[in-house]
């Protein structure tokens, strides 16, 4: 099996991912995955939507799966087989805010304990890390801005790679507002 990292937005795909996917003859994604691939898919190539991701092991050999953005970050990198890499949100973000990958840490709070999350946060901005957050449609902004000192630089980042990307970037005592589901943020001296 190969886990293809499709990238965050349109128009991210790697030329290795390309290649990889226009050879396919099996392949599974997420509806969003699949949209962001949708112009390399080949012709009588079987596709799939994702219905149950812990079938996923049990896939054939010469199965294709995509992964939003790239595998290796929050996504199907645990799965056997090859994973082709591809262009992280942790990219596209920390490039809009010209903040180097060096002093990124990553904590996520995608389906997991928010208040972990929070709390990791707010230990690796106290040691003056840049923190990237996956966050989920639930997160809650304000809590975290709320456990940061107010001087800590937090951005919500939208949409990435989207028409419709939206950074805003407040602080922990005037924090950004998420506008929709798909977003991260980025909280730290930047």
């Amino acid at each position: 099996m190969k886990v293809v990292g499709v990238g965050c937005g349109p128009g991210m795909l790697t030329a290795e991912a390309v290649a990889v996917i226009a050879g396919a003859s099996l392949i599974y994604g997420s509806a969003r995955a699949i949209t962001l691939a949708r112009d390399v898919v080949p012709p009588g190539c079987e596709v799939h939507e994702i219905t149950d991701y812990r079938s996923l092991r049990s896939l054939p050999a010469h199965a294709v799966v995509l992964s939003t953005g790239d595998p290796m970050l929050a996504g199907l990198g645990y799965l056997p087989g090859e994973v082709v890499p591809g262009i992280s949100s942790l990219q596209v973000a920390f490039a809009r805010l010209k903040v180097p990958l060096t002093r990124a840490v990553v904590v996520s709070a995608h389906g997991k304990d928010h208040a972990r999350a929070v709390a990791d946060t707010r230990e690796e901005v106290l040691r003056g890390r840049v923190v990237f957050l996956i966050a989920d449609p639930a997160f809650d902004v304000k809590a975290l801005a709320a456990a940061l000192p107010p001087g800590t630089r937090i951005a919500v980042c939208e949409d990435l790679g989207y028409p419709e990307e939206r950074i805003v970037v407040g602080t922990g005592a005037e924090p950004p507002a998420p506008r929709g589901d798909l977003f991260v943020v980025v909280a730290g001296e930047f």
